[in-house]
Formats: C-alpha cells, sequence, structure tokens
C-alpha cells in the first residue's frame, strides 16, 4: 500500500503544523505579532482581490448554471447517486462543523458594538443583515465553483490522481506532475491542517459550558479534551463505513438541527418576531448584495469590512481545499446547473435557517427587554456563556441546553468524517472514482484531526496565531481558485466540441 500512498503530502504538511504548534507554544507574543502583521498587511493592502474574487466567483457560478455549461452531467448515471434530501443534507452538514450555531447565537452581538452599523442604520436591522452576507452566496460560490470543477474532473473526465493540482492539468499541462503541481498540493493540505487544527477552538467552549451547566460540572480542560474524544469517536466511526456512514451522520445532525429550531422558533415565545426580523435582514440583504459585495471602505472609517468581510472570505478560502471536493464527489450523476442551484439551495437554507432562528431569538431577547446580552458582553461576559444564559429563557431549557450541545456534536462530527475522508483520497498517488481510501489511512487522519486540537487546548494565543496562518494561507488559495475556475472553463470547451 506504501506505493499507493503520496507520503511526501502525508507528512510535510504535518511536520510544518506540528512546527508551528511549538512555536506558537514556545513563542506566543512573537507568534501573534509575526502573524497578525501579515493578516492584518493582507487585509489593509489586498482586501481588494478577495472582494472581487468574491464577487466574481458568485457571478462565474450564475453564468456557468446557465450557460452550455451547465447542461452538462457528471458522469454516465441518469440519475444522481443521491437523493436531494440526502445530498443537501450532506453538502449542508459536511461544510458548517459547529460553528454555525456559535455564531449564529453570537454575532448579532458581535457586531452590535461596530460603528460601522451605528453609522448604517439601525442594529437591529444590519447585524442581521451582515450576518446573512457573510453566511451567504458569496461564501457559498467559493464551495461551488470548485465542486463544479472536481466534479467534472472526477465523474466526466474520469482522473485517478484526485488531487487540488489535478484540476489545473488542462491549463498548466505536465507541470502539475513536477514541483509546482506538488508546491499546490501541499500548501492546499497544509491550509486545511491549519483551518482544522483551530476551528474547535471556537465552539468547543460553548459545549463545554452547555455541558456543565446540564450537569451542574465546573469547565475544565479534561471536560474539554472528553468533548473532543468523543466528537473523534464518532466522526472515525462514520468514516471508517464509508459515504454509508457520513449519509447516516449527515441525517442525524439534520433532524437533531430541526429539532432545535423548532423548539427555538416555537416555544421562545418570540416566534413572529423572529420570521419577520429574518425577512426584513433578507431583504436588506437582496437589496444591498452589490453594494456590500464592493465596499472597502477606502478611507478605513470604522474598519469593520477588513475585520470581517475580508476575514471572512479568506477563512472561507481556507475551507475551500476540501469541501468542494467532497461535494463534487456526491453529485455523480447531476447536471453542473443541478449542482450550483441545488447547492445553493441546499447551503442557503440551512445556514440562513440558524441565522434567522438563533440570531433573531437573541435580538428578540435584547430589544424587549428580556436579557441585556450586550451589556453581560460590555460587563466581561463570554460569549458562551451570554448564550447560554439566552437560553436559559427558553421554557425546559436545561433540555434546549442539552439538545443544542448534542446537535453541535453532531455537526462536529459530520463535517470531520468528510474532511477526513476527503484527504484520505488526496494521500493516494492515484485512486479510482469508486474506490474508498483504506480505512488504516482513514483512521491516521481521523487521529490526527483531533490531535492537534488537543494540544492546542492550553494554550489559547497559539489557536489565534494558528488561525491567523489559514487566513495568510488563503491568498495564495485565492490565487489557485481562479486558474482553476478557467481551466475548467478551457477543458469544459473541448469536450463540449467533442460530444456536441
Amino acid at each position: 500500500m506504501k506505493k499507493e500512498l503520496d507520503m511526501v503530502l502525508m507528512i510535510v504538511p504535518l511536520i510544518i503544523v506540528a512546527g508551528l504548534c511549538v512555536l506558537f507554544f514556545l513563542y506566543p507574543e512573537q507568534s501573534i505579532l509575526a502573524t497578525d502583521y501579515i493578516r492584518n498587511m493582507l487585509g489593509e493592502n489586498l482586501g481588494w482581490f478577495y472582494m472581487l474574487l468574491g464577487l466574481g466567483v458568485f457571478l462565474a457560478t450564475i453564468i456557468i448554471a446557465f450557460s452550455r455549461y451547465g447542461k452538462i452531467r457528471l458522469g454516465n448515471s441518469e440519475k444522481p447517486q443521491y437523493t436531494n434530501f440526502q445530498w443537501g443534507a450532506m453538502i449542508f452538514t459536511s461544510t458548517m462543523a459547529a460553528d454555525i450555531l456559535y455564531y449564529s447565537c453570537s454575532e448579532w452581538a458581535l457586531y452590535a458594538g461596530e460603528q460601522h452599523l451605528n453609522s448604517a442604520g439601525q442594529m437591529e436591522l444590519w447585524s442581521p443583515t451582515y450576518s446573512l452576507f457573510h453566511w451567504g452566496p458569496i461564501p457559498w460560490g467559493f464551495y461551488l465553483i470548485l465542486a463544479v470543477a472536481f466534479g467534472f474532473m472526477i465523474h466526466v473526465r474520469g482522473r485517478t490522481k484526485q488531487k487540488f493540482s489535478e484540476s489545473l492539468r488542462p491549463l498548466l499541462g505536465d507541470k502539475v506532475d513536477g514541483v509546482l503541481g506538488r508546491g499546490i498540493d501541499l500548501i492546499a493540505i497544509f491550509a486545511l491542517l491549519a483551518g482544522t487544527a483551530t476551528t474547535f477552538s471556537i465552539a468547543t467552549p460553548l459545549l463545554s459550558e452547555g455541558i456543565c451547566d446540564v450537569f451542574h460540572l465546573e469547565p475544565s480542560v479534561t471536560i474539554n479534551i472528553g468533548i473532543l474524544v468523543v466528537i473523534a469517536v464518532i466522526y472515525t466511526w462514520a468514516v471508517l463505513t464509508g459515504f454509508k456512514g457520513i449519509l447516516f451522520a449527515a441525517k442525524v445532525c439534520i433532524f437533531l438541527f430541526l429539532g432545535l429550531v423548532f423548539w427555538v422558533l416555537f416555544l421562545s415565545g418570540d416566534t413572529v418576531y423572529i420570521i419577520e426580523t429574518g425577512i426584513t435582514a433578507a431583504g436588506n440583504m437582496v437589496q444591498n448584495f452589490f453594494s456590500l459585495s464592493t465596499n472597502l471602505d477606502p478611507s478605513r472609517t470604522t474598519g469593520f469590512v477588513q475585520n470581517w468581510t475580508i476575514f471572512y472570505w479568506a477563512y472561507w478560502l481556507v475551507w475551500c481545499i476540501a469541501t468542494p471536493f467532497f461535494i463534487g464527489v456526491i453529485s455523480k450523476g447531476r447536471t453542473i446547473k443541478s449542482l450550483i442551484l441545488g447547492g445553493y439551495a441546499a447551503g442557503l437554507a440551512g445556514t440562513y435557517t440558524s441565522f434567522m432562528v438563533f440570531g433573531g431569538f437573541g435580538l428578540a431577547k435584547q430589544t424587549k427587554g428580556t436579557i441585556d446580552v450586550l451589556a453581560q458582553l460590555a460587563d466581561g461576559v463570554t460569549v458562551p456563556r451570554a448564550i447560554l444564559n439566552m437560553f436559559h429563557t427558553l421554557p425546559f431549557s436545561k433540555g434546549a441546553i442539552l439538545l443544542l450541545v448534542i446537535t453541535m456534536v453532531a455537526f462536529y462530527a459530520t463535517t470531520f468524517d468528510t474532511l477526513t475522508m476527503v484527504i484520505s483520497i488526496y494521500s493516494y498517488r492515484n485512486l479510482k472514482e469508486n474506490k474508498e481510501p483504506d480505512k488504516k489511512i482513514r483512521a491516521f487522519w481521523a487521529v490526527l484531526f483531533i490531535i492537534l486540537p488537543i494540544g492546542l487546548l492550553s494554550a489559547k494565543s497559539s489557536m489565534h496565531s494558528l488561525q491567523s496562518v489559514a487566513i495568510i494561507a488563503a491568498f495564495p488559495i485565492g490565487v489557485i481558485v481562479i486558474l482553476i475556475v478557467f481551466s475548467f472553463l478551457k477543458e469544459a470547451s473541448n469536450y463540449i466540441k467533442r460530444e456536441g
């Protein structure tokens, strides 16, 4: 099996990320200064690149969907491999992790203190608007444009070398087999490892606080590690059982998510407010979509765009390494138009439901005076604690918090079983379309994905620095995304000419 594996792509990124972890742990202050300097420099000087890339990619997906390229079917199958519900469930749950619940509940409050929102108008209008924008069509466009390219590469062209660089073969030719291709793949895996190593740092504190709240425990590193181990066991089981296990985990996650949505939407007493706030924010986002997509605040009057929008676009790019590949793989039998439009429908339905319901719930409690979340945050209350305080206003609050925790675990498990499957595929020099990676390789990556977060739990500054490294890595990935789009268009055009 060793001959089949690409050991360089397995070992080198691991050594680099592990080395960075050690460096950040030993020299946290210097690491923060260095990475923040580069991160801020990219945001200040190249923010226009991220903004134009985001808008350009979104427009490209719409043009491709309704052009001749949209009629191309991914694979010879007349029927899609999965039903619409199965397919949509895997797309939504494989992309979000538990971060979506954390931010859905808190992002409106994080925006509330921003000067930009105060100058733009009412906080009640613009904070949910920006949430829908930052988790809306442009981020999903990053995923879907690459899913089209990867799906075409695997299901139509039948490529057995399933790597990031392979999608550039029509443009770069045999150079993808050399140093250039190897460099592209190393950047991709490194960025993915750096991003996944820190994503647990966002929502794990909320998971820990929630468990301690329900069972009257004291938060500790031991509980955090226990949570990560449980998540690892679940997603390792799912990925070892293959795509059937991933599909089962996705279904469970969707039903848990819908149960939590029902609890908050219909039992909070704020149903009408939540629905009306969501509709208003969605309308405001659509009305101002192009101005939000191109506003760079040249005078830097507030820094909101650099701190939030450009940060989000960069961080979504890091996650473009694995998620689009997975979407492309499970889209066999669908046309490119179906992939794009269906992908937007599934992705936006999930993210918008989450932000409209949980964000609207928090706003309702704030504006109606039930609980002053903003004052709590200003007084030093942590974001996880503030979220739990909101949930305590619900009937049967302990049950609601427990369901929140279980749903977050499910989201983490479904996301990481997907990532593990994809990076296991990356580990092979060649892998046929319908062949799954060896279980030993899947287990190797499953364990690795959890070791780094556990190692970083005691060093919050290290997590911040590593996250900055992932965002910095997003710049070359953005350039690669542009090349992949042109490469796909070139090969797809030739394919259409040959096939008529």
